[in-house]
């Protein structure tokens, strides 16, 4: 057995470097500390859609879990902050094993060295506090999980495999300012909003990096430096996309309020052109705009159809969906609540458009104690809306 997952290391450790900018010092960290070490013994592997998740139990068929956990795909560990058994293979997805590809790619651009002092918030199964402890020393790691239940099966992994690191159970937008200044953040729950005590808790020219995901489209990769006047500055370098961090969740969605609230427009800007655009749009119209997207296509009586709703994730009352069917000129546009979100999309979208069509990697983030600014190529050209 020992061979074998030996081997399954070196598998998986090949599949990471292919993305070519792995460090080496991170590859040394998964070798030491292997995955299946961390993976619960049921649980639903993730592949990349839109293949469903499956099942997977050691129990059942150890060789279908082990190729399962050294096959790179995500491992998902929890289902509605615990209130669904994983294996009911449905629910909300609030914990997991993140994709050993993603994982490497974090800890590449966090640049952690021997000695520096690591925020870890998101301990999940503490694999990644595991490989931080590998890189940094465990005596200097520092692990958030707001999961009481989820923190203590991180904590037996980590006792198990003898690396004692320092845990806290609570929100990580907190930080750990008993244990600052730090030198790395490292961040794996999806953020929207930037909490500056990160950046208080951190020395002059310490690295925070996170997914910043306001699920407009696709989710993105942020890399900030902290600066001696107590802000935060950097740019996007690259996809990322986590489960969100529990205290930023949306609210909930909710029906109209009456039938002032509903209105049908149309729109002659096809839902598919927004949509499928580059990552860069995603930011462009995230930024302007502050509201979170999705899509979904298929057939019915009349043909093919593709929808795609954007929201405000702030309220329940301000959604819309615009619909493509073949064929026509116009699409229809069903509204609700009294914020024009569809125009906003399209305005912000065709603004992105007259810029030249940036990549992402030309926007970038301002963090300071009172607001969080998105720009374009430097921190005086804020696009951000207020």
């Amino acid at each position: 057995m020992a061979d074998g997952i030996a081997r399954r290391v070196e598998r998986l450790i090949d599949y990471v470097r292919e993305l070519g900018d792995t460090d080496d010092s991170v590859l040394t960290a998964m070798r030491a500390v292997p995955r299946h070490l961390f993976v619960p013994e049921v649980a639903l592997a993730v592949p990349t859609r839109p293949d469903p998740a499956r099942l997977i139990d050691r129990g059942a068929d150890e060789e279908a879990w082990l190729e399962a956990v050294y096959s790179g795909v995500t491992i998902v560990t929890q289902l509605d902050d615990g209130a669904t058994d994983i294996r009911a293979g449905k629910g909300d997805y609030t914990s997991s094993a993140s994709a050993p590809r993603t994982v490497a790619h974090l800890l590449t651009q966090l640049a952690a060295e021997p000695g520096h002092r690591v925020l870890d918030v998101g301990t999940g199964t503490g694999w990644t506090a595991a490989l931080l402890s590998r890189l940094v020393g465990a005596q200097h790691v520092t692990t958030v999980e707001v999961d009481g239940r989820v923190a203590g099966q991180a904590a037996k992994n980590l006792a198990d495999v003898g690396l004692a690191v320092h845990q806290v159970v609570g929100d990580g937008a907190d930080g750990c300012p008993a244990r600052a200044p730090f030198d790395r953040v490292h961040v794996t729950c999806g953020i929207r909003h930037v909490p500056h005590a990160w950046v208080e808790q951190c020395r002059p020219g310490a690295v925070i990096v996170l997914p910043y995901c306001p699920d407009f489209g696709s989710n993105h990769l942020l890399r900030l430096t902290v600066r001696p006047d107590g802000s935060a500055v950097g740019r996007f370098v690259g996809f990322a996309s986590y489960m969100l961090m529990r205290s930023q969740r949306s609210t909930p969605d909710a029906p109209a309020r009456d039938a002032a609230d509903r209105h049908w427009s149309t729109t002659r800007v096809d839902p598919r052109t927004v949509a499928h655009a580059s990552a860069g749009a995603d930011l462009a119209v995230s930024a302007r705009t502050g509201l979170t997207s999705n899509t979904v296509n298929g057939q019915d009586d009349d043909g093919d159809w593709f929808r795609m709703w954007v929201s405000d994730p702030a309220t329940p009352y301000s959604w819309a969906v615009a619909e493509w069917r073949p064929g026509r000129g116009e699409y229809d546009v069903y509204q609700v609540g009294d914020r024009p979100v569809w125009e906003e999309v399209c305005d912000a979208y065709f603004r992105w458009t007259g810029w030249g069509e940036p990549g992402r990697d030309r926007f970038g983030m301002t963090v300071t104690a009172d607001r969080q600014e998105i720009w374009l190529d430097s921190p005086e050209r804020v696009i951000s809306s207020p």
